[in-house]
Order: C-alpha cells, then structure tokens, then sequence
C-alpha cells in the first residue's frame, strides 16, 4: 500500500468519525452550545471553572465540550491531516499527476467547510445551513475517497458503462437523502410521520404541514436509494463485473436496508433522538462505501485477457 494511498484512508476514516461526531452534536442539541465561533465564549480552551462563572448558558458543560472537541478535531486534526495528504500528493505528482486536481478540490472544498461552520454557527443551526455543512462533509469525504483509490492498483476487468451510470445516479440519492436527513433533523421532524412505511397511515400523506413535507421527502430519497443500491447489486452479479467491485455493490446494499429497519425501529419506538447518531453513522458508512464503489468502478482497467479478446474481434472484423 502506497504512503498516499494510507494517509488517504486515515483521512477518510477521521472525516467519518467527524462526522459521526457532529450527528452527536445535533441530536444532544448541542450545536448552539458555544454561540460564538471561531472561539467558545471567547475563550479558545474553555474550563470547567471559567464555564462555572459564565451567565447561565441553557447549556451544560457536557453539551460544550461536545461542540468544542467537534470544532478541535475539525481544526487541530483533520485539517492538518488534509494539508499532509495534499502535501504528498504534490511531492508525488511526477509518479501521481492525476491527483493533483483532486488535491485541489479537495483544499477548496476544506475551506468552503470552514466558512460554512462558521455559517452554521452565526445562522444559529437552522436546518438549510446544517445540511449544506453536512453535505460540503461528504463530498470532502467523497474526495478523499478518491484519492485514496487512484493512489492504488487498479482493479483489473471490464465494468459496463451503464453499470456505472447506475452506481453515480444511486450516489446523488443517497447523498440527497443524507443531507435531508439532517433537515428532519433540526427541523423537529424526525417523528412527523408517525408510522411506518407509511406516513401518518397513508402512502401520500397531506403535504400542508412542512415538518410532513420534510420527512415524507427524506423517507421518498431514502427508499429511491435503497431500490437502487439492490438494483446496483443485482446487476453486479448479471453483469459479472470484477469481484472486488460485485463485493462493495453487495456490502452497499446491505447497509442500506440495514438502514431503512433502523428507520423503522426509530419510528415505531419513537426513539428519535437515541437512534439518531447510528442511524447517520450507518447512512454515512453507505456513502463511503458506495463512494468507494464508484471510484472502484471508474478506475477499473481492462484484464490482459479482455483486451486480447477485443483485439482478437477486431481483427476478425477486419
């Protein structure tokens, strides 16, 4: 395993932890906690005593130090990790070329997260500003991911162009159905369907209430993903694509119904806020996977045998 290729997924599974972090964060409502931003109250490392002899806050210190250890893997650790793993990609852009603009993309993506946690933080956590963070998340994730499969061997075989195609519009769903997630969730919808698979009882429930609207859309994008996550497996198996990617379409799968029941327990138990970090750490883990799948996909080579037999049809055609 290449030096680049391992700090990548190093990168990759502390960006996930972040994440998973933040669904902490959200779900104990402690995202408002320390209101102001880049400090917390003013105070870079806040104590227990200088917490102490703050105005009452609405806010324990618990809840605090959520955000604070939140903000301080962000900064101190992920960030720093990023610049390393740029940094060896410029030193390795002779062998590497084609990462070069992932790198890039990849710095710009970090600074726009930057700025939109700071947005969050100002805009007081409404739910369209903690979805695009969320969201400017996985695609830093996504990069990563990136990075980390083209810093790798190839995997050898024939992946079918529309095979592709199905695994790129089974990513949009899925990363649409993430970030709506993160709207139900700040926006105190996370129950407003009462019942499951149906909502409120009905296929299409009344749409008036936007708490309704927000959780039937998510339920909609969630249920869309996961039909096309199985279609995606199914057609690994007819298709016969290599077997390293047939592995990661079914492991997708998987997850993602293993996703949808967890969305069902959270409903019929109505244990909303318990169930909340592991559904999105699950959600998240179906992103990374899927991401992974694609790359995998996308950077497939033709076996020797593949392209002997192609060369041997057209010299017969010709």
């Amino acid at each position: 395993m290449t030096l680049i290729r391992r700090v990548a997924l190093s990168t990759a599974l502390l960006t996930y932890a972040l994440i998973v972090l933040g669904a902490l964060v959200r779900s104990t409502n402690s995202g408002l906690s320390c209101p102001d931003w880049p400090t917390c109250y003013g105070y870079w490392l806040l104590t227990p005593s200088e917490f102490a002899a703050l105005p009452y806050t609405g806010y324990t210190y618990g809840q605090v130090m959520l955000e604070w250890v939140h903000r301080l893997i962000a900064g101190v650790l992920l960030g720093p990790l990023v610049l390393v793993l740029v940094g060896l990609v410029l030193w390795r852009r002779r062998e590497r070329p084609g990462l070069l603009p992932a790198a890039a993309v990849l710095v710009g993506l970090l600074l726009v997260q930057k700025l939109l946690g700071g947005i969050t933080v100002l805009d007081r956590n409404s739910p369209w500003s903690v979805a695009l963070h969320l969201g400017n998340a996985m695609l830093v994730l996504a990069v990563i991911l990136w990075i980390a499969v083209r810093a790798g061997e190839p995997v050898s075989g024939t992946v079918p162009p529309l095979f592709g195609k199905l695994v790129g519009a089974s990513w949009v769903l899925v990363i649409a159905a993430i970030t709506s997630a993160a709207i139900v969730a700040k926006s105190g919808a996370a129950l407003a369907c009462s019942t499951w698979p149906l909502c409120n009882g009905a296929l299409i429930p009344e749409l008036a209430d936007p708490l309704v609207r927000a959780n039937f859309v998510h339920r909609l994008l969630a249920g869309l993903a996961a039909v096309a996550l199985v279609v995606v497996a199914w057609r690994a198996r007819a298709s016969d694509v290599p077997r390293p990617v047939s592995r990661l379409a079914a492991a997708a799968a998987g997850l993602i119904l293993l996703e949808v029941l967890l969305g069902a327990i959270t409903v019929w138990g109505e244990i909303a806020t318990t169930l909340a970090v592991a559904h999105q750490a699950l959600g998240v883990a179906v992103f990374a996977k899927l991401t992974f799948l694609w790359w995998q996909a996308r950077a497939a080579v033709p076996s020797q045998a593949a392209v002997e037999g192609r060369g041997g049809l057209a010299l017969r055609g010709a």
